[in-house]
C-alpha cells in the first residue's frame, strides 16, 4: 500500500504500518485503526514497524 501526505513526523509512518499489522493480525480493528488516528494519542498505536521493506517512492514540490 502507499500512504501519502503533505508532511511527516518522524517515525509516523512505520507508526501507522505497525498499527496496520495488528489489524492484520487481528490484534485491533479496523474500526480501532480509525479511532487510533482521529486520536493523534501515540500512546493508543500499535509497535513502530522496523524501517525494512519500507522506502520512499516519490517526492512531490
Amino acid at each position: 500500500f502507499e500512504i501519502e501526505g503533505d508532511g511527516f513526523l518522524r517515525f509516523m509512518v512505520r507508526n501507522i504500518v505497525g498499527t496496520l499489522v495488528d489489524v492484520g493480525l487481528a490484534k485491533s480493528t479496523p474500526k480501532d485503526f480509525k479511532r487510533i488516528l482521529l486520536s493523534k494519542d501515540r500512546n493508543l498505536a500499535g509497535a513502530t514497524a522496523p524501517p525494512q521493506g519500507l522506502y520512499l517512492m516519490q517526492v512531490n514540490y
